[in-house]
């Protein structure tokens, strides 16, 4: 039978909790992903196999939650963004692996848990952009450092998890002792405190307060597509840093299904949807990220920024390096 998605909730897990049925033909998701980017596809995945979704959407706190409702939680599925947020939730023992021979094949070995905890749904790289006005370049990580851009650097706070994964995967390439001199660097170059979001930085070089930030990719697509913004991104280039050796710094949005799931097998069929060709192309076109499922067209935006060479080393090895990282950020007084 066919049923239509509801529960569909705001995240309000200190005032009200949410309702939801033991029924096994639903599934319960916890998402730090925004709902005009995940409903659609809940309500295919409604449509082919007659699971309900009921959904809790946050922005924080989503380990605390599930650490206080412990083993009576009604949550299933856990969708989120940034690797750091997954270990978070595999770190603190509220996650349980999920065996599936689907999973194992849609998804390359480095954007999944060893322990079958989690599992990559997208890609975002972690791009430069610089001022068109600097011409065509190739820029890398390690180029931040360098004098010549001394003064002209823009970006959001270093203790933000996407560039606390990019410091971590410095470390992973360079050490520690290397990683805080370059941090030490990028400090130096600073046009101005470190504040805002991506966006804000691109906004920033359009504005001529500096001619270089650090972004997501899918960002550059949302302010194309966005009336006001579009005047930002028409200032810069998308650039992939890297190119001529590790590649760019990839992460991920992720999932997982939660430890004490009371709809494991609804909760398995959903991840093994999301991994289909069908929602990875909805993914795609939806949110401007790249799937990674092999074969999955990108959205023809997203194509228009041309191919480029991923860092292939695991995120697993990656965010292993995370509490180095916010130490050297602290020691670089990096957002001070």
């Amino acid at each position: 039978m066919i049923k239509k998605i509801i529960g569909l909730t705001a995240f309000a897990a200190t005032l009200v909790a949410p309702v939801f049925s033991a029924s096994a033909d639903e599934v319960n998701v916890y998402s730090y992903r925004q709902p005009f980017l995940v409903e659609p596809l809940f309500n295919e995945f409604t449509k082919q196999s007659g699971i309900k979704v009921n959904v809790v959407f946050a922005k924080k706190g989503m380990a605390e939650r599930l650490a206080r409702e412990g083993e009576h939680s009604p949550a299933d599925v856990l969708l989120t963004t940034d690797i750091s947020r997954l270990i978070e939730l595999q770190e603190k023992g509220l996650l349980q692996a999920v065996n599936s021979d689907v999973l194992e094949a849609a998804i390359p070995s480095q954007y999944q848990a060893d322990d079958n905890s989690w599992f990559g749904l997208t890609t975002r790289v972690r791009n430069i952009y610089t001022a068109k006005r600097l011409g065509d370049m190739a820029i890398s990580y390690e180029d931040l450092a360098d004098e010549k851009y001394r003064g002209k650097i823009c970006t959001r706070s270093g203790k933000h998890p996407y560039n606390v994964a990019l410091v971590s995967s410095m470390i992973a390439e360079h050490g520690e002792a290397k990683t805080l001199e370059w941090l030490e660097g990028v400090k130096k170059n600073l046009a101005r405190k470190p504040q805002g979001n991506d966006r804000g930085q691109v906004q920033a070089i359009h504005q001529g307060l500096c001619d270089v930030s650090l972004g997501n990719s899918y960002y550059f697509g949302k302010m194309l597509n966005d009336d006001k913004q579009k005047v930002w991104a028409d200032a810069v280039n998308i650039n992939f840093p890297n190119q001529v050796n590790r590649g760019a710094h990839v992460n991920i949005s992720g999932v997982g299904v939660a430890k004490y799931a009371p709809h494991k097998e609804a909760a398995k069929a959903l991840l093994e949807f999301l991994a289909s060709d069908k929602a990875q192309q909805m993914y795609a076109e939806t949110n401007m990220e790249y799937p990674v499922r092999a074969g999955v067209k990108k959205s023809a935006l997203v194509a228009s920024w041309g191919d480029f060479k991923a860092d292939d080393l695991p995120l697993e090895t990656i965010a292993s390096h995370r509490k180095a990282a916010l130490k050297l950020l602290d020691q670089a007084k990096f957002d001070l």
